[in-house]
């Protein structure tokens, strides 16, 4: 059975969003041009799905809470789960998924994890609110992962680019079997400016755990370009599924708050990279918004 959906629209942007995962399904603007991957499943039949309570793998697929061992996949369980909306506007909804025994039997803690969907003109805010109800500090990593069209519409056969607001050149990590490699390369930005390959995805994600900064456009050249924020999302990685011909037309851009575990570690979800620890009775909330050609 398909997972329910919301609609909304405001004029110049019109979004669905599924129940399940509260994953993003499509974005679209008022000329009628789809700016988000469609889930092809010849290539990947992800959206924008929501990770928590992890980002990336855990060795062996299974994580550690005070040494107690639990089976997790990648990027955690809250993209497979069914969340539930609790309000909708034209504007503005909100979906929320709420700890429980079958939750609670692969991450022993209480919870509430609340994604929002906000229109404004032309701009999309994707935010999420994490809650920790539990007893006690409450581990996790959080992240984002929505695909947008490579090429972007009307760019077909132009170079695309992506271009951080700071202009840095953060290092670059990558994946070793899943997990956080030691290594850390030298960046493929220039002056905040790299040029995109599809050659680039060979070795899987491109990871910056550190630098990248809290925004960056996407654009073809002479084209559209797509501006886009972060809040509280330290790390990025840019991904687009490696190893398929043709090249999958998306990319990821993914900003997240912690990565895989590294690469040799024991699994201890509380010593993640860059996780987040929180106290019992705090939230803590993570954005990222999109601003679309006009």
């Amino acid at each position: 059975m398909n997972s329910p959906t919301t609609r909304m629209s405001n004029g110049q942007l019109t979004v669905e969003i599924a129940a399940l995962g509260a994953e993003l399904q499509s974005l679209t603007t008022a000329d009628g041009r789809s700016w988000l991957w469609n889930g092809d499943p010849a290539f990947w039949t992800g959206r924008a799905p929501v990770l928590f309570p992890m980002v990336g793998k855990a060795p062996d697929n299974r994580i550690r809470v005070d040494d107690a061992p639990y089976e997790m996949t990648q990027h955690g369980f809250a993209r497979r789960s069914e969340f539930t909306l609790v309000s909708a506007s034209d504007t503005l909804c909100r979906f929320e998924l709420l700890s429980a025994p079958e939750t609670r039997a692969v991450y022993p803690f209480d919870f509430r994890l609340a994604v929002e969907y906000a229109l404004d003109g032309n701009r999309l805010t994707v935010s999420a609110e994490v809650q920790n109800r539990s007893a006690g500090i409450m581990p996790f990593g959080f992240g984002f992962h929505p695909a947008f069209l490579w090429p972007l519409p009307g760019a077909e056969g132009k170079p695309h680019r992506v271009r951080l607001d700071n202009g840095a050149e953060p290092e670059l990590a990558r994946l070793e079997y899943g997990l956080l490699g030691d290594d850390r390369l030298p960046s493929p930005f220039r002056d905040g400016e790299l040029t995109l390959d599809h050659a680039m995805f060979d070795a899987d994600a491109m990871i910056f755990p550190e630098g990248a900064g809290d925004g960056l456009i996407y654009a073809a050249e002479d084209g559209p370009e797509l501006k886009f924020t972060f809040e509280n999302l330290p790390n990025l990685a840019l991904w687009s599924k490696p190893g398929v011909d043709p090249a999958p037309p998306f990319l990821c851009i993914e900003p997240w708050h912690g990565t895989a575990a590294e690469v040799g570690s024991s699994g201890e979800l509380s010593e993640r990279p860059y996780g987040t620890l929180l106290p019992t009775g705090q939230t803590a909330r993570y954005a990222w918004s999109v601003e679309l050609p006009a």
